[in-house]
């Protein structure tokens, strides 16, 4: 059972998470480490933080349900994917021993503190895509790879929102902005199944679930409060910078 201050920790770093994720993406290499730092088994505290921070991808897809306009079919094929490959993800961390995750949480963080630094990168080679608007691939190429980028995100959450988008501006010729729309609806998926298949696994801290529900809510609203205010570039460096040193930390460990 975690103590008043831990929960005080929890719920800090749920707001904190929030906040990033308004502004830059990436509240999860904020809130995981967290989780752990209090004592939570990291297969306990990945589950623990999915089913968390569920409300933060919902208000990102209501925030732009207007993008989504004209892109019914499109949906239809690529939220079964995100379902599909959210719940396999789930799955796959469900059947990983807590050694062999343990091992991989340094890895998996900093493949999501590397893509979290390169989105200014992929953001303006997916402007330039879209101006050229020649000889995209087949649109058919979205349902494996979203598919593959969805199995990542149900079993670690980190980086997945910078994964599909990257995919979707591979596979589809769209304006990023609705893309981007349809990689919120995706990741709201994805990380919705495997919020659901987490809740029967037994394994999350429900107190501390709690705690960060109603914090990542404060810290949601609070970022967008701040959106016009904090520039997401700097903030993006901050986490990056954070995420690097969390890293390190859990390689030495």
């Amino acid at each position: 059972m975690l103590t008043w201050l831990q929960f005080v920790l929890v719920f800090l770093a749920a707001i904190a998470g929030g906040v990033v994720n308004a502004l830059a993406g990436g509240g999860t290499l904020i809130t995981f480490p967290v989780l752990t730092a209090v004592g939570l088994p990291v297969v306990a505290a990945n589950m623990t933080n999915t089913v968390a921070l569920c409300p933060g991808y919902l208000g990102g897809t209501l925030a732009q349900r207007r993008d989504l306009v004209g892109q019914e079919r499109r949906l239809w094929t690529l939220l079964p994917a995100g379902i599909v490959g959210g719940l396999v993800g789930a799955w796959l961390l469900q059947v990983t021993s807590e050694h062999l995750f343990r091992f991989l949480v340094p890895y998996l963080i900093l493949l999501g503190t590397v893509l979290l630094a390169l989105q200014p990168r992929m953001k303006a080679w997916l402007d330039q895509r879209a101006a050229r608007r020649g000889g995209a691939v087949s649109e058919s190429w979205s349902l494996p790879t979203v598919g593959l980028a969805t199995v990542y995100g149900g079993y670690f959450g980190a980086g997945l929102g910078v994964i599909t988008l990257a995919v979707l501006g591979l596979t589809v010729s769209e304006s990023l902005t609705r893309l981007n729309a349809v990689k919120q609806a995706i990741s709201l998926a994805t990380n919705v199944a495997a919020a659901v298949f987490f809740v029967f696994s037994g394994k999350v801290v429900w107190p501390a679930a709690v705690v960060m529900f109603l914090g990542s809510l404060l810290g949601g609203s609070l970022g967008g409060r701040l959106a016009g205010r904090v520039k997401p570039g700097l903030l993006r460096q901050i986490v990056v910078g954070i995420g690097l040193v969390v890293a390190v930390a859990y390689f030495l460990t």
